[in-house]
């Protein structure tokens, strides 16, 4: 099985709710994450406990230079943030580089699994 893993505790109340409805990964991640992949959503520090928030149902991945994202697709990854160039500032934060508009991104877009699967 695979994970989403997010590591900012901000982040598990935006996924409960549903304001986070895709994440913007750095680099081309199209060769591990594809449509219709059932994976399990997480929040928790790297090598440390993890909390299972929900499993999800992968419903597209897109990959392109980080400039030419739409407000719409930044805004299902952060729903503070609008603009590339403010997405690039916040995944330089995260990755600890410099990430500029034109590093190329993988927008996972998920839907949430109500229920139980098996």
């Amino acid at each position: 099985m695979y994970a989403l893993n997010f590591y900012s505790p901000l982040v598990a109340d935006q996924l409960r709710t549903q304001r986070k409805t895709a994440t913007i990964r750095l680099g081309d991640k199209s060769a591990k994450y594809r449509k219709g992949m059932i994976v399990t959503v997480l929040v928790g520090v790297r090598y440390g406990q993890r909390e299972k928030i929900f499993d999800a149902v992968i419903d597209k991945v897109d990959v392109k230079p980080l400039g030419e994202l739409s407000p719409r697709e930044i805004e299902h990854d952060n729903p503070e943030i609008r603009r590339a160039d403010e997405l690039a500032h916040w995944l330089s934060q995260l990755y600890n580089r410099e990430v500029s508009e034109g590093d190329t991104v993988t927008v996972i877009r998920f839907s949430q699994i109500v229920g139980t699967m098996f």
